[in-house]
Formats: C-alpha cells, sequence, structure tokens
C-alpha cells in the first residue's frame, strides 16, 4: 500500500481491531500525516507519541474551541459541537468551568462512592453468576458505570435504560444501531437538556447531596450556568462518566480472557491490578483520538500546519510509539514506565480519570475472583467507530467457580 493511500478514518478499518499496522508505519515514515477525508477538507494526523503531547498541551495554538473535538465538522446544532460543553471548550474559560466539579472528582472527593461501588459490583455479579451465560458488555459494563454515575449525580435508577440509549445515539453515530439523522441527533439533546431541567426543578424543591444540586449552585465569575450550559455539564457528566469506564471493563476482560496465563498471574498476585489496569489502559485506551484545530501557522516535524487545519492526535496509536514504550506491543503486567495518555494529556486531561480507575480496579478484582473460569460464548462484537475503542457485545459464560 502506497503511503498516501493509508486510511485510518474509516471506521470499517477498525471492525475486526485498531489496524495497528497502519499506524506503526506511519509512527515511523510520516508521523505528521495529511489525511485524506471524503466528506471533508482533510486533517492532519498525530501518531508519535511526543508530538501527540506537543498538540494537547498545547490549548493556545490547537484548540477545541474554534472546530469541536470531532473529526467531522459538525453542523451547530449537534451536542458535540456545542460551546457550552466542557471537551469543546478552550482555556481560561475551560478551567473556569471544569473547577466546578473537580474536587467531585479526585481520589478523597470519590472517597465515600468506594463502599457502594462495591457493593454494586458485588449485586450485578450476582445476578450473572446465577444466570450462568450473559452478555458482558450490556448486563455488566454499561450497567455498572451508568448506575455509579446516576447515584452520583442524582438521577433516577429507573432512568437507566433511556439515559443509555439517548447517550450512544448521541455519540457512536458510525455504529449502524446508533445512526441518527443530523436533526435526530439535536432532538435528543433538546430532550436530555429538558430533562435535566425537569430534574433541576425537583431539587428545588427537594434539595439534595449531589453533582446536580451542585451545578446548580455553581458560578463562574459571580454569574450561574445558563441554561445550555447547565445541561450541557449533566450530558458531558454521565456521558464521558459512562462511556470511558464501559470501554475499559469490556477491553480488559477480553484481554484477559485472552491471555489466561496474565489472568491466573492477577489472580494470584491482586496487588498487581493497579498496574495492570494501566496497562491495559495503555493498550486499550477508550477513545482513539482527539481532534483539535491550528489557530495559526505551525511547524511540527517540518510539516508546515496552517491555520484553520484540523489536526488529530492519536491515542492509540501515541500508546505504543516504541520510542516511549519498551515492547509496546506487549501486555506486560509490571510495566515500570507508563507514561499513557488514555486520558488525555494538559488542559483537558480527564477529569474523571480517577473514577475510571477505581470502577475498573474494583470490577475486575471481583470478577477475577468470583469467576476464574470465565470464557467467551459467542462471537465478540465491537463498536464500528474510528473514535470509540471496544466491544459492544461480548457472550460469556462463567464457566468453573471458586
Amino acid at each position: 500500500m502506497a503511503l498516501q493511500e493509508i486510511d485510518i478514518l474509516n471506521p470499517d478499518s477498525y471492525l475486526l481491531d485498531v489496524p495497528h499496522d497502519r499506524f506503526e508505519r506511519l509512527r515511523r515514515e510520516a508521523p505528521v500525516f495529511w489525511h485524506k477525508e471524503p466528506n471533508g477538507p482533510g486533517f492532519w494526523a498525530i501518531t508519535k507519541h511526543a508530538d501527540v503531547l506537543t498538540v494537547l498541551k498545547d490549548a493556545e495554538t490547537f484548540s477545541s474551541q474554534v472546530g469541536g473535538t470531532q473529526i467531522a465538522d459538525l453542523p451547530s446544532s449537534d451536542i458535540r459541537r456545542s460551546p457550552a460543553v466542557l471537551a469543546v471548550m478552550d482555556p481560561p474559560r475551560h478551567t473556569q468551568h471544569r473547577a466546578l466539579i473537580a474536587q467531585s472528582f479526585t481520589s478523597k472527593g470519590l472517597a465515600r462512592s468506594e463502599a457502594y461501588v462495591s457493593r454494586l459490583v458485588a449485586e450485578l455479579l450476582n445476578q450473572v453468576i446465577e444466570r450462568g451465560t450473559f452478555d458482558f458488555i450490556e448486563d455488566f459494563a454499561v450497567k455498572l458505570p451508568m448506575a455509579i454515575l446516576l447515584n452520583m449525580v442524582g438521577v433516577p435508577s429507573s432512568d437507566q435504560a433511556r439515559i443509555n440509549d439517548w447517550i450512544l445515539r448521541l455519540l457512536a453515530t458510525d455504529d449502524p444501531e446508533y445512526q441518527t439523522s443530523d436533526a435526530e441527533r439535536a432532538d435528543i439533546g433538546r430532550r436530555f437538556m429538558e430533562y435535566a431541567h425537569a430534574l433541576a426543578a425537583e431539587r428545588r424543591q427537594s434539595p439534595r447531596d449531589d453533582l446536580l444540586s451542585l451545578l446548580m449552585a455553581a458560578e463562574v465569575d459571580g454569574v450561574k450556568l445558563s441554561y445550555e450550559e447547565f445541561g450541557m455539564f449533566f450530558v458531558l457528566l454521565l456521558a464521558a462518566g459512562t462511556d470511558t469506564p464501559r470501554l475499559i471493563l469490556g477491553s480488559s476482560m477480553l484481554a484477559l480472557m485472552q491471555q489466561p496465563a496474565e489472568r491466573a498471574r492477577l489472580r494470584q498476585a491482586p496487588e498487581l491490578l493497579p498496574a495492570a489496569v494501566e496497562e491495559m489502559l495503555r493498550l486499550y485506551p477508550p477513545l482513539m483520538h482527539f481532534r483539535r484545530t491550528a489557530v495559526r501557522d505551525v511547524e511540527l516535524r517540518g510539516r508546515k500546519i496552517l491555520a484553520g487545519q484540523k489536526v488529530v492526535a492519536w491515542i492509540v496509536s501515541a500508546n505504543r510509539d516504541d520510542e516511549a514504550f519498551v515492547k509496546p506491543h506487549a501486555f506486560e503486567l509490571e510495566r515500570a514506565n507508563n507514561p499513557h495518555v488514555s486520558f488525555g494529556y494538559g488542559p483537558h486531561f480527564c477529569i474523571g480519570n480517577a473514577l475510571a480507575r477505581m470502577i475498573a480496579k474494583t470490577a475486575l478484582a471481583e470478577c477475577l475472583r468470583r469467576m476464574p473460569g470465565l470464557e467467551l460464548a459467542g462471537p465478540v462484537e465491537r463498536l464500528r467507530s474510528n473514535w470509540f475503542n471496544g466491544p459492544k457485545r461480548m457472550p460469556v459464560t462463567v464457566g468453573q467457580r471458586p
């Protein structure tokens, strides 16, 4: 394949797995690569670890706000493009809004949630183990983080299925199962916002100690959040807080089933689990890229990037760069130096990283302990996406029990 024919954009290329051979060639031959775009102007694909750090930390040159964080140039009605979304803001506005909820997502702020998470993991495992055969994604990896976030934000658990459907139809739009038109996504976004404000109206009558009440009282420079800012914060908390752990859990459990020797080591030495989670995050990042837009001309590795051009930092490639990682494709439980960028880098470093790590460690520890014989019971179906990385269906059987 000629270099210019390499395609890392087409979602079909990710149906079986990430096309790591293509990324490896780009890192080697064209680390700053002009990629054609069938329905757009094209973009710069950034695939080396050091260059991804450069792009993500320099918000003054590479903006989230100017063009959004999706490769495609989305219409203004699309919720993923809204300037009221935290991920689309640039500093200093981003810094101010992020500070409103930052303390709730620190390790200290999450301490009171740990007992609830452990109890919820046990309850869900009781249900699926009794059934013997189940879908690990739909019956566990989806339900666990969704229940946790609904509890933290203050959303009725009875609305879990509706919220999950809205999130997938807003974000997983390349997958045929969740494809929606621009008009449908705008309508879902509107309903999501109305739902958030309906809950806020309830809180005014009955205040509670949850993130929804925190947002209602939040102010930036002495001004309360606007109707759209409040609604978008609500959507972001539920979407980002559930999608990332779901993908991490699915990819991690699949990797452990495919590597029984490593799974056995983890069962025997559970103290290795924190490092193992970091290694699985490196190898299987939940999001594969972040888009930025250059706001001024800049040079990177001798290539001239012009103001207005799209720049895409490929996390999934940076995490396997042999200049940053020894044996980058190997799964090493005790990897000592692991500077992966699966939670981003710079001002947009994932605010929910501590929560995602806690969920992963708690859930995987119990899965390993209570389902040592877990194995696939059918084909794994991946999401059709160049953004989300992981399975959407994974039938399993409990098998041998302790």
